[in-house]
């Protein structure tokens, strides 16, 4: 958008006998630096993710989950969700689009950001538009939670749509590793999934905190530019 209302101006004088030649070399300039300053702050790639088996590595009986990362530069990173709607638990009751603690008891979909020093944010999301972030400065060490982001979920027969904005500034420094999550059901019939499962028959039960199974993703495709760079955020500095 900018680069055409420069193209405008410029072609205005590139029309006047006078300037001519100045005008031809200030257009050329100006187009390439602007194309340059663009493309170091749009990234230009979405990454995808689907979970389709068990947080135990056996093979979901329901359509998967899908995830879909993209950048907001001037806002933050945007996570949509398609996954199928179980309803079950049902709505947790608290107001759509504003945090709610304990989210992680009900029907959502979670996605967890690692750094090389085991810090993390946990984002969960709920069919039903309530959601939770949480900070944790290594190995279940919370230490910030209930943060306010953008969030919209809207519930279509049997599927469910949602998409979050989490700020910049939420997410710890250097962010190489990921895993994301899905749960459902009730009591005996809960059930827990994961993008990135743990081996077969070797734990008696799920744990979305084994940060040694969060694999590697390049996450400099979709983080601006001006985040990449070696700086640390308020919300992490008194800590990293």
């Amino acid at each position: 958008m900018i680069i055409e209302i420069v193209k405008l101006i410029l072609m205005k004088v590139l029309f006047s006998r006078r300037f001519v030649t100045v005008s031809c070399i200030g257009f050329a300039v100006i187009i390439l630096v602007l194309r340059r300053t663009m493309s170091e702050l749009e990234p230009a790639s979405r990454l995808h993710f689907e979970i389709k088996s068990t947080w135990n590595n056996f093979s979901i009986d329901h359509p998967s989950i899908h995830l879909t990362l993209s950048s907001d530069v001037n806002h933050g990173m945007v996570i949509e969700v398609n996954a199928p709607f179980f309803n079950d638990p049902p709505n947790p009751g608290g107001q759509p689009g504003l945090p709610f603690q304990g989210l992680w008891e009900y029907e959502v979909v979670e996605a967890f950001f690692l750094n090389d020093k085991n810090q993390y944010l946990e984002a969960e999301f709920c069919p039903h538009g309530q959601h939770l972030v949480i900070l944790l400065n290594g190995f279940r060490k919370p230490f910030k939670d209930m943060l306010n982001l953008t969030y919209n979920a809207v519930i279509h027969g049997n599927t469910w749509k949602g998409k979050a904005v989490i700020p910049w500034d939420y997410f710890p420094h250097g962010i190489t590793r990921f895993n994301a999550y899905a749960i459902h059901g009730s009591a005996t019939w809960r059930v827990y999934e994961a993008l990135y499962p743990v081996p077969k028959e070797k734990f008696s039960s799920p744990d979305f905190h084994r940060l040694e199974y969060f694999k590697k993703v390049d996450f400099k495709r979709i983080f601006p530019k001006t985040y990449q760079a070696d700086q640390v955020s308020s919300l992490w500095k008194d800590i990293a």
